[in-house]
């Protein structure tokens, strides 16, 4: 196959072997609608390679107990690699200290954590909250749950056409009233990577805590928390090539002392009365009774795999494939694509003036292609641009060159039906 961007084949082909790696995700060999599958869906959940399919196995068939609690054999080693997979988590991220690693379901689960905890403590009527016009819906309702309760304002970061954070504005919205501020690293509809360091510099000059959205990062660009310098981080396994369930929480450990627990039960108890309990230390304090123990394994599992690549050449290899994407669809005509910041990861909306993007969705199935379409639970985004939803192809590592071919060919396709 002839492409026609030279360049960027030749740096997919010197980063690392794509079509080796392909081999790795079993799922990519089945068969949709007669055609080979072509997933676009990464921002969605990503596939997950043998490697990690391997460990679950390994988990519930020779290590599957409950941890922390038992002193059989089992117990003992189930809980060595679910706390192996938490020191694995603290280095891909270069946290301090494995105290600072939360398990939790999501990233919506680690918000809701931080704003129930956090919140709930330090927020009090007249204070105010920062998000911005990009947010995912889970970095949004649960301030206005928390806003509504305590009689706070939510206050929001405008965007531009683009779709980039206007700093200035941001600089405007903070004041002596402002307690927190919890942006998106890298927004799952415009694929736009904001300028989070400046804005946590901004915001620790005023004392202002940050909360970093970084479900659609992780996967994409390395993530150094103390580089960052952010208070607190919340991503997803399932986005990094890991189970669905696992997620987490990193939060600096001074903070997290100071704050309350967010469910009660088992194992984050120290002592238990009728008259009172004392807490366990962390981060057992935020993870209470049984956890998702062969998820987090299995997220430990999946950052081996992504680590034996390298997150920087998987940046690179992504990179080239939205600037080749981008390139190729504007062939399509009437294509327009929605997002189109200086600092982008590999993500791509887009939208037909005459098309709804749930037939441009309906139709790509049939060739055997999965994107995304919908408002990509960023409704205000679909607002700001005055549109009910998009088309969106996200990219991850095993993804090709030629599956852009495959997506751009079956769009003028649509063109020729609609």
């Amino acid at each position: 196959m002839t492409f026609k961007q030279e360049p960027a084949v030749q740096e997919l082909k010197s980063i690392y072997d794509v079509y080796r790696i392909r081999e790795d995700f079993p799922i990519l060999k089945i068969k949709v609608r007669k055609k080979t599958l072509c997933y676009l869906d990464n921002a969605a959940t990503t596939q997950k390679p043998q490697q990690v399919l391997d460990t679950l196995n390994k988990y519930y068939t020779s290590m599957n107990s409950n941890i922390h609690r038992g002193v059989h054999y089992l117990s003992g080693v189930a809980t060595d690699a679910f706390e192996e997979a938490r020191i694995k988590v603290k280095n891909f991220i270069n946290a301090k200290s494995e105290k600072e690693i939360i398990f939790t379901r999501g990233t919506t689960e680690s918000i809701n954590l931080v704003a129930h905890s956090f919140g709930r403590k330090n927020i009090k009527e007249g204070d105010e909250i920062i998000i911005s016009n990009m947010e995912h819906h889970s970095n949004i309702v649960p301030w206005q749950l928390l806003c509504n309760e305590k009689k706070a304002k939510l206050k929001i970061i405008p965007i531009d056409d683009n779709g980039e954070i206007i700093f200035d504005d941001f600089l405007k919205l903070i004041s002596n009233k402002t307690k927190l501020i919890s942006v998106v690293y890298v927004s799952n509809s415009l694929g736009t990577i904001n300028p989070v360091k400046q804005i946590i510099e901004a915001a620790h000059k005023n004392n202002i805590p940050v909360l970093l959205d970084a479900a659609q990062s992780v996967n994409h660009l390395p993530v150094d928390v103390q580089k960052l310098d952010c208070d607190f981080l919340a991503f997803s396994g399932h986005k990094l090539y890991g189970p669905t369930g696992i997620g987490i929480l990193y939060g600096k450990e001074n903070i997290l002392e100071s704050m309350p627990p967010f469910m009660g039960g088992g194992d984050m108890i120290s002592k238990v009365t009728f008259e009172e309990t004392t807490f366990n230390e962390l981060p057992f304090k935020f993870e209470a009774g049984t956890s998702n123990i062969a998820g987090a394994i299995g997220l430990g599992s999946a950052i081996d795999y992504v680590a034996s690549i390298g997150i920087d050449k998987i940046a690179v290899h992504e990179g080239a494939l939205l600037d080749y994407a981008t390139q190729r669809l504007k062939e399509v005509p009437g294509l327009a694509i929605l997002g189109n910041a200086k600092h982008k990861s590999a993500v791509i909306s887009f939208i037909f003036d005459n098309i709804h993007p749930h037939d441009i969705g309906t139709f790509l199935d049939y060739e055997g292609i999965a994107v995304r379409t919908g408002h990509h639970c960023t409704q205000p985004i679909m607002q700001r641009y005055n549109i009910p939803a998009t088309s969106r192809a996200s990219f991850g590592l095993y993804n090709t060159l030629e599956e852009v071919d495959v997506l751009v060919d079956a769009l003028k396709k649509v063109i020729e039906v609609f």
